[in-house]
């Protein structure tokens, strides 16, 4: 359906212009015949005879290439007139004028170029919005652990002390250390997820034992908030990116500790579906209302601001990037103060 929308726009645009030139040719025809016929009247050129049918042909023609070149011009710079506005706008593109938009009516190819240039437009403008609102966001991240450090670290150069001070400080020091470097890793992470455009390496590999080794991996953030876990895994294999997947149930389960109160319960299933390979992760924690929720994939939102030192906003923001990647979709359901599970459904062959 594509493909004959694009040869009917094709052949319009091409019709158009056949039918300028027809316009000019024909135009041009008729002015000099009038010409010639108003000089033959006023005496200024021999009435037309067989002899002198070659002059009066070379005579038509000239005024015909003259006035056709006036015409080809007044119509060009008519037709053209868009595209110097078009012309302006990218200029003001390079500019860093994100807000410019053109308007442009005639063939249809015309009126594409300039709704693909306004779209290019508001493209750039959020992408530069989402970028002001990046650096902003992520200075702010950075600022906080870092004072926090040397602020500690100042007070550690007091003498007046105590030893259990001392402990204090250098367990603060460390902890916002841990913080920074897991704010720059993903960082690191989602930028270079971002700038992806290529399928991510596909391997086929056993999901149910790659969700077993990171429930194993985050034991002891487990075993700190006294959580008891429910792990229900079929025997699923999957082509996928096993490396990035491999970040994707980090964040969750992360995720689900965080929000966990203490001696709560985490439930881990895996089920196959199809060609889907369908993962739930429930908690029994704080829960979300319906704002929340709505926002929860932005990065750098963190919903729960007494939690806010134990994150950075930037998981669910991860978990989105790498689902797109992975052609794979993620659904989320939680209610206030009773907790949230969150559904993944992966494709299990991986497709594209």
């Amino acid at each position: 359906m594509n493909s004959n929308r694009d040869i009917k726009r094709t052949l319009s645009t091409l019709l158009w212009l056949v039918l300028f030139v027809f316009i000019i040719l024909l135009v041009s025809i008729l002015v000099s015949v009038l010409i010639w016929h108003l000089m033959t009247r006023i005496g200024a050129l021999s009435p037309f005879t067989a002899a002198r049918a070659l002059h009066a042909f070379m005579f038509i023609l000239m005024v015909s290439l003259v006035v056709g070149t006036v015409l080809a011009t007044i119509g060009g710079d008519f037709l053209l007139r868009p595209l110097r506005h078009l012309t302006k706008g990218t200029k003001e593109i390079a500019g860093g004028n994100f807000n410019v938009r053109v308007n442009m009516k005639g063939p249809q190819e015309l009126v594409r170029l300039a709704e693909s240039f306004n779209d290019m437009a508001k493209e750039l403008s959020a992408i530069e919005t989402l970028r002001s609102d990046f650096v902003s966001n992520i200075s702010h991240e950075y600022k906080t652990p870092i004072a926090a450090i040397r602020g500690f670290a100042k007070r550690l150069q007091k003498n007046s002390i105590t030893e259990e001070q001392r402990r204090e400080y250098l367990d603060i020091i460390v902890f916002e250390s841990e913080r920074l470097s897991r704010l720059s890793s993903n960082v690191l992470l989602l930028s270079n997820l971002e700038s992806t455009t290529k399928d991510t390496e596909q391997t086929q590999y056993a999901l149910d034992e790659q969700l077993r080794r990171v429930v194993l991996l985050l034991e002891s953030q487990f075993h700190k908030k006294k959580l008891e876990t429910d792990i229900v895994l079929d025997d699923v294999h999957i082509t996928s990116g096993e490396e990035i997947l491999h970040h994707l149930w980090i964040n969750l389960l992360g995720n689900a500790i965080k929000f966990s109160n203490e001696g709560g319960k985490i439930e881990v299933t895996l089920k196959k579906d199809g060609n889907l390979a369908v993962v739930s992760i429930s908690d029994q924690g704080i829960g979300m209302d319906e704002d929340i929720k709505t926002r929860i994939f932005e990065k750098f939102y963190q919903g729960d601001r007494s939690r806010a030192t134990e994150g950075n906003g930037l998981g669910l923001a991860l978990a989105k990037r790498i689902l797109e990647l992975e052609n794979g979709r993620i659904k989320v359901e939680s209610e206030l103060g009773k907790g949230t599970c969150i559904t993944v459904l992966l494709p299990i062959e991986g497709e594209k």
